[in-house]
C-alpha cells in the first residue's frame, strides 16, 4: 500500500470535485482541516491513513449543498475509496467518520452514535476551522451565499434546535454564533483541540462584543 500515492490521488480528486464550491467549504477548507488533523494526530494513537483520508473526504458532498441529502457524501467517498488500494476495514472506518462528523448529528438524540479516536481527531480539526478568525469569515461568507441578514434583533437565536430545524434554518448570520460556533469549544474531543479552541473562542467573543457595540451606535473616539 503506497500511502503517499493514495493521499495524492485523494487530494487531486477532492480539488477537482470542489473547484466550484462555496468559499467556506472549498478545497482550502479541506486543506486547513487536513493540516489541523495531522497536527492533532501527533498527540494521539490513531491510524494516520484513516485520519488523513477522512479529513480530505469529509466534505466531498456536504448535504447543505445537495438539498439536505446526507447519503451523497458517504456514497461518493465510498466509490472513490473502492478504487484505491486500502484495506476494506479502513474504508468502512472513513465512511463512518464522514457520516458522523457533522455538528448537526449531535442534535439528533435518536441517532446511534459511532465513535473512534480517528473520528475525534478529524471532528476536532473540522470544528477548529469553524471558529476563530477563519470561522467568522466562513460564517459570513455562507450567510452571504444564502442571502441571510447579518443580524435581526427581533429574531433571537434558537438554543434548542432539533436536527431538522438546524438544517432548515434561515436565521440571521449572527445567530449561528450562539446556535453553533460558541458551543464548539466545549465539544472538543482531544486535549490539543481543546487548547487551540480556547484562543479561537476568545477571539469570537471579542468580535461579537465589537459587533454589537457598533450595531448599537456605541462610538468610541
Amino acid at each position: 500500500m503506497n500511502t503517499d500515492k493514495i493521499i495524492k490521488n485523494t487530494t487531486e480528486y477532492v480539488k477537482q470535485e470542489l473547484k466550484s464550491a462555496e468559499g467556506g467549504h472549498d478545497w482550502f477548507h479541506i486543506e486547513r482541516v487536513f493540516k489541523n488533523a495531522l497536527f492533532i494526530a501527533k498527540k494521539e494513537k490513531v491510524n494516520i491513513l484513516v485520519v488523513s483520508l477522512a479529513a480530505l473526504l469529509h466534505d466531498i458532498a456536504d448535504s447543505k449543498f445537495h438539498k439536505g441529502n446526507e447519503d451523497i457524501g458517504p456514497r461518493k467517498a465510498n466509490d472513490f475509496l473502492s478504487k484505491q488500494n486500502i484495506l476494506n476495514e479502513d474504508k468502512e472506518h472513513i465512511i463512518q467518520i464522514i457520516k458522523n462528523i457533522s455538528f448537526k448529528n449531535s442534535l439528533d438524540v435518536g441517532l446511534q452514535k459511532f465513535s473512534s479516536k480517528e473520528l475525534e481527531v478529524v471532528q476536532d480539526a473540522d470544528r477548529l476551522d469553524a471558529i476563530g478568525a477563519i470561522g467568522i469569515a466562513r460564517c459570513f461568507n455562507y450567510g452571504g451565499f444564502k442571502n441571510r441578514a447579518l443580524y435581526d434583533p427581533e429574531v433571537p437565536p434558537n438554543l434548542n434546535m432539533t436536527k431538522e430545524e438546524y438544517k432548515n434554518t434561515n436565521a440571521p448570520t449572527i445567530n449561528h454564533f450562539y446556535e453553533k460556533l460558541l458551543l464548539l469549544k466545549d465539544k472538543m474531543n482531544t486535549d490539543t483541540g481543546k487548547k487551540i479552541a480556547e484562543n479561537r473562542h476568545e477571539y469570537m467573543e471579542v468580535f461579537l462584543k465589537q459587533f454589537f457595540s457598533e450595531w448599537n451606535g456605541k462610538i468610541k473616539l
